[in-house]
């Protein structure tokens, strides 16, 4: 399986959306687009991962590395997830502490905007 990657920009955030498997052969991809938003100057940026079926460790390495790169320019990394599968990655890693995780990607939006 393969990743597809869709990026968009909604009142100056960063979307990023997913859709297939986060592992070592896909990561670096999203790696680089998350490098890329930040080059852009984009330092609030939503991953949508509403349409991924797997995630690991490398996928997970990649989520926190672009939030230290985003931290540095006092930026956010939020989440949009409701598979179960997913979220109980987040949990057992303790990942639901650093990573504010919605429902929808309005709720994400809605939620950078008041900050």
């Amino acid at each position: 399986m393969d990743l597809k990657i869709e990026s968009k920009e909604v009142d100056g955030i960063g979307i990023i959306i997913l859709e297939g498997e986060v592992d070592v052969y896909t990561a670096p991809k999203l790696k680089s687009r998350l490098i890329d938003l930040v080059d852009e100057g984009k330092y609030n940026i939503i991953i949508d991962l509403q349409k991924v079926e797997f995630m690991d460790s490398s996928g997970l390495g990649v989520l926190v590395g672009g939030l230290k790169r985003v931290k540095s320019h006092q930026g956010s990394i939020s989440l949009v997830c409701t598979q179960e599968n997913i979220l109980k990655i987040f949990r057992i890693t303790g990942l639901v502490k650093v990573f504010p995780i919605f429902s929808s990607e309005d709720e994400a939006i809605n939620s950078l905007k008041g900050s």
